[in-house]
């Protein structure tokens, strides 16, 4: 069944959305989630032409369309008006525009609002859908928001307060498009529907578990904004504890919005606040210096445009996480995501609690890895005989592992949590109650870093980060199981 809906995109010339939103409002499309009763409104300060801004769309799908004659008639849906974000009489044509696209499209008055733009616009951006009457209270209306959400505790809850006072929480989707990806939605299904899993997703039986965001690029052309963000805003208040939310929740009592969002508060609000002296000991940060990946130098982050020569800026943070609930109390969750990394990858590694060996030799722990790119599946280690005359044992792998996204095989993330909104499924959406618990342990972090309490490490590019990222899992008696520097 086709949605029935008017999209409005503020930042509509952004790069943002010609690489990922109109190519996933096209896979809707011709999947047939979208079908003759939308229209698309891309706004932002050029000034375009509606012919204009139909070739910047068909430019962006052009690989993705069987025909020409396909791309042309989904970007026909597509309208566009110049706008000033606070300029009142702007919102008054928009006003017009959406009314008259909502008789022609038959569109029964939804209406779907991405703000793919600074976060100072949004409030802005909210008030004026309110006193223009352009949110009504006819047919839905939905709020999709790019991070970040605030940069602390205070602006998120500001810029909250901000966006409630024209749409209420339910309306209202944050968006974090790793949630989007196949693996982290798997996630469910590995846990749930397994009871060889689910009986053992315990501190009984799990000794740790590690989360790796490692990416190979540096800053690119992201130096302005990086440096006033860092790692630890930038991928760990977001990316890393909500996976880690769904690693340490407790099973909903159904497969439903409302459920997992119960559960998924739970595990935000028993997060651990460790004490001033614990934040020194279990949180790292790193930033990477020149070095060679794959033969090729690359300079240092205080080298790259944009960037304070003289930053303190990290980007690397590694560290371990508790949650204080009956299933996982006392199991570290160790994290790491930096960049100029050794090789690119999202790996999450459940490690088990060794077997005392009546075999004379030690044992190598189960671990269960899933691949979250860039390749998607999971693989369980096992120990086993080696072939031969004597008894000795060895690891053996159960392996499963696609590369979806080349093959076509999973959605794009933006493709699926768009497709979530029109829908009305929040699951895959972060719940205010969740940012403001992970901003208030992010925060206490922050503050030890900005006032250098403790070092920042220096490490190579090419490099899995600091060596003190390996420390702080050895003083656990723990190991990085993903070290793609051996071969």
């Amino acid at each position: 069944m086709s949605s029935k809906v008017i999209i409005t995109i503020f930042g509509a010339s952004g790069d943002l959305a010609k690489r990922k939103l109109y190519p996933s409002l096209f896979r809707l499309y011709k999947s047939g989630n979208l079908s003759k009763h939308f229209a698309v409104i891309g706004t932002a300060r050029r000034p375009w032409s509606k012919e204009y801004f139909e070739s910047v769309v068909v430019e962006s799908i052009t690989d993705l369309a069987d025909s020409p004659e396909q791309a042309q008639e989904f970007a026909g849906h597509f309208y566009y008006q110049s706008h000033d974000v606070q300029d009142t009489e702007h919102y008054i044509e928009l006003k017009k525009l959406q009314t008259r696209l909502n008789q022609e499209y038959q569109a029964e008055h939804n209406k779907l609002f991405f703000l793919s733009m600074a976060p100072q616009f949004f409030g802005t951006i909210a008030k004026h859908l309110k006193s223009e009457q352009i949110v009504d209270g006819q047919g839905f209306e939905r709020l999709i928001v790019e991070k970040p959400f605030g940069t602390d505790l205070s602006t998120a809850s500001q810029l909250n307060q901000e966006l409630l006072a024209t749409f209420d929480e339910e309306q209202i989707f944050r968006i974090d498009h790793y949630l989007g990806k196949e693996m982290i939605q798997n996630i469910f299904a590995i846990r749930f529907a397994n009871s060889l899993f689910e009986n053992i997703w315990n501190r009984n039986y799990i000794d740790n578990i590690q989360i790796t965001f490692a990416e190979q690029l540096g800053v690119e052309e992201r130096g302005g904004y990086y440096d006033q963000s860092g790692a630890l805003r930038d991928m760990v208040q977001n990316h890393t504890l909500q996976l880690l939310s769904l690693l340490a929740m407790d099973m909903p009592s159904a497969f439903t919005k409302e459920a997992i969002r119960t559960e998924k508060v739970k595990v935000f609000e028993r997060l651990r606040k460790p004490s001033q002296e614990e934040l020194k000991k279990l949180f790292i940060r790193g930033q990477y210096k020149s070095g060679t990946v794959d033969g090729k130098k690359y300079i240092s982050y205080r080298s790259e445009p944009n960037v304070n020569p003289e930053s303190e800026t990290e980007t690397f943070v590694s560290g371990a996480f508790f949650v204080d609930s009956e299933r996982f109390r006392h199991v570290p969750f160790f994290f790491r995501t930096g960049k100029r990394l050794t090789a690119k990858g999202t790996h999450v590694n459940i490690v088990f609690k060794q077997m005392d060996s009546i075999f004379g030799q030690s044992l190598e722990p189960n671990v269960l890895t899933i691949y979250i790119q860039p390749t998607e599946g999971f693989s369980l280690s096992v120990n086993g005989k080696e072939v031969g005359e004597q008894f000795r044992l060895a690891p053996i792998s159960f392996d499963y592992r696609t590369d979806a996204t080349a093959t076509g095989a999973s959605q794009e993330p933006y493709e699926k949590l768009i497709f979530d909104v029109l829908n009305n499924d929040s699951t895959n959406f972060s719940h205010w109650d969740e940012v403001r618990a992970s901003w208030e342990l992010i925060d206490q972090i922050e503050a030890i870093w900005q006032e250098n309490q403790v070092p920042l490490h220096h490490y190579e590019a090419g490099s899995m980060g600091p060596e003190a990222a390996f420390e702080l899992l050895q003083e656990f008696g723990a190991k990085w199981q993903w070290d793609p520097r051996e071969k």
